[in-house]
């Protein structure tokens, strides 16, 4: 038997020491995980002296050397938070950061405003920007694609498991199976795309990412990364009708780079939005008329 108390602060070191850069939170939320419990109950039962099983310390002690071994948070509990819904995500398929749920926000208030939307998701991954905004405008159409098989079973998963209507198609849209989505051309409202898009010489430093998320999510291809961004633009010109939204994702770097993927005369009201930390994060642009 090992008290709450002493098992959280010994978690909250022991990811510390390792590096982890939020220890007390995710040794709250694996505890809280092997518990079954949400993590606001915690302080409730360290007050009461909760003390841990045999069984459950053993599970707890097995998550906590897993992710200081820095293996994602998300893969240990098999789920992320995204807006305002819960993804299963793990070995396989890019875990949604917080900077997609903003992008995601700008193609779902661009959709709020139209009657019942058609919006395209390329490069889904899990599904996440598709599974939002089919949560948050329920009068769209969503269509996902994805080319990566083990991507595409997780969002299939996700569809399945929050009962979804969204389309998952799988295939590679960007660059040479556009058959996938011929039946859409020239008559989707938005285009939404979190692509992959990190440059060649831009390793990412956290172990969570680098050594964990798909090679195929994280880089964009080219000198700047923005070879497959830029497949994403060309599917999207093709899909969108005239005044339709494109909204993309890009490397706070790639301000410039992303708008000179959309010049005109087949583009217009070009403009590159800022995150919430100031960052350049996404182009968006409309399908000229």
């Amino acid at each position: 038997m090992a008290e709450l108390k002493h098992v959280l602060g010994g978690a909250t070191t022991m990811l510390a020491a390792a590096g982890v850069p939020s220890p007390s939170a995710d040794a709250n939320i694996l505890v809280a995980h092997v518990l079954g419990v949400e993590r606001r109950d915690l302080a409730r039962r360290v007050i009461l002296g909760y003390q841990l099983t045999e069984e459950e310390n053993a599970r707890v002690d097995d998550l906590l050397a897993r992710r200081a071994e820095r293996v994602p948070l998300q893969h240990l509990t098999g789920s992320t938070g995204f807006r305002r819904i819960d993804l299963l995500v793990g070995p396989g398929v890019f875990v949604p950061r917080v900077e997609t749920e903003w992008v995601a926000g700008l193609a779902i208030e661009a959709a709020a405003q139209l009657e019942d939307p058609l919006v395209v998701d390329l490069c889904t991954g899990s599904g996440a920007i598709a599974l939002a905004i089919a949560d948050e405008v329920p009068g769209a159409r969503v269509v996902a694609v994805e080319l990566d098989p083990p991507a595409v079973e997780w969002a299939r998963r996700n569809i399945a498991a929050l009962g979804s209507r969204v389309e998952l198609r799988p295939g590679d849209a960007v660059r040479s199976d556009q058959h996938l989505l011929a039946d859409l051309a020239g008559a989707v409202d938005i285009v939404v795309a979190n692509p992959p898009y990190i440059p060649p010489d831009a390793e990412p430093t956290e172990p969570e990412v680098r050594d964990h998320d798909p090679v195929l999510s994280l880089y964009g291809g080219g000198d700047d990364g923005l070879a497959v961004p830029r497949g994403v633009v060309a599917a999207a010109a093709g899909l969108l009708r005239p005044g339709g939204l494109l909204v993309m994702e890009h490397a706070d770097v790639q301000g410039a780079g992303g708008r000179a993927l959309t010049a005109p005369p087949e583009w217009t009201q070009v403009a590159t939005q800022r995150d919430l930390a100031g960052r350049d994060r996404a182009l968006v642009a409309r399908r000229a008329g």
